[in-house]
């Protein structure tokens, strides 16, 4: 498919252009996002695994000079709304393999943004679950929630990846269906 069929064949709509004429784009400023949020979780472990940093001194690199980041549930909670709004989204762009492991990407992220709603809810309401001191999730009474939040990202991010690596490489059947210039051009 060419980009000029594309832009041809393409359903009116701001959500279908989305996921059409300006998909590459949007996947690009959504992976930017997710990257960099997954950075901060990676520099956190590190400052508590390989520096030695006390947990509460390791704030990831933007939570040092903004402690508060690193400690407001309305942060974290925007952001797993943020992810799952980007999933959502971009979804209708993709087709066959891709949407798969996109759908297996989402329904983690539902997941999880259903873990920070209720940190949230608890942080809002001084309800804390089970009668903790602090908030906690329910995945967080097993295990801690610094290692949990970087398994999240992390069981998230992989299939993500996949899904958008098969997105630029569709097979002649997936590539038929797709409305977006993604597509590495064979050849």
């Amino acid at each position: 498919m060419t980009s000029h069929s594309v832009l041809v064949n393409r359903p009116a709509g701001r959500l279908a252009s989305l996921n059409a004429e300006y998909h590459r784009v949007a996947l690009g400023a959504f992976m930017v996002v997710v990257v960099a949020h997954w950075a901060e979780h990676l520099a956190q472990a590190v400052q508590v695994y390989v520096l030695g940093w006390p947990l509460p001194e390791a704030r990831g690199v933007l939570g040092v000079p903004f402690p508060w980041l690193v400690t407001s549930e309305w942060m974290h909670y925007g952001y797993a709304l943020l992810m799952l709004a980007g999933f959502l989204l971009l979804r209708t762009g993709f087709t066959g393999r891709a949407r798969t492991w996109w759908n297996v990407a989402l329904g983690i992220q539902v997941w999880h943004h259903f873990e920070h709603l209720l940190l949230l809810l608890q942080a809002l309401t001084g309800a804390h679950l089970l009668g903790r001191p602090t908030p906690v999730s329910i995945l967080q009474l097993a295990f801690p929630r610094m290692e949990l939040h970087l398994f999240y990202n992390a069981v998230v991010f992989a299939p993500m990846v996949v899904a958008m690596i098969m997105h630029r490489r569709p097979r002649p059947a997936e590539r038929s269906l797709m409305r977006c210039a993604c597509a590495v051009q064979a050849g």
